[in-house]
């Protein structure tokens, strides 16, 4: 096996940080609508509008687990970093492995809640569609 260096974890400083940046984005996006909704339940008392908060309630679930997983990951990059600092190559080498999987990880949670988030898209064009048809 080919040595770990300081550089090879530092390279994931930026691409973590760029996802926890569009992470947390889609996380305040989520808490915003969530409060809108509450707020237009509490008005009109419209049951549509529990599926619709059900399902962001999900999403802002994943959102919290993509971002536990992608610190997580940036933690052990960093602890990989000082591992290797203190000459502890091989632990290092494992320690790197286990960053790159919660980041794997923390990716699949994305790709699954970007199928979500299109999912109920869909049916709020199918209810749009819906709606134009009967006029």
């Amino acid at each position: 096996m080919e040595q770990l260096t300081l550089t090879t974890p530092a390279l994931l400083f930026s691409a973590i940080s760029l996802i926890m940046l569009a992470y947390t984005n889609r996380f305040l996006a989520y808490a915003s609508v969530i409060r809108n909704l509450h707020d237009i339940y509490l008005e009109k008392k419209d049951k549509s509008l529990l599926r619709q908060i059900k399902n962001l309630k999900l999403r802002l679930n994943l959102t919290r687990w993509m971002q536990i997983f992608g610190i997580s990951s940036l933690l052990f990059c960093v602890l990989t970093m000082f591992l290797i600092y203190i000459n502890f190559f091989l632990i290092a080498a494992y320690i790197f492995g286990f960053a790159l999987v919660l980041l794997i990880i923390s990716l699949a949670l994305l790709i699954k809640e970007i199928q979500i988030s299109a999912k109920a898209l869909q049916h709020h064009i199918a209810d749009i569609e819906e709606h134009l048809e009967k006029k």
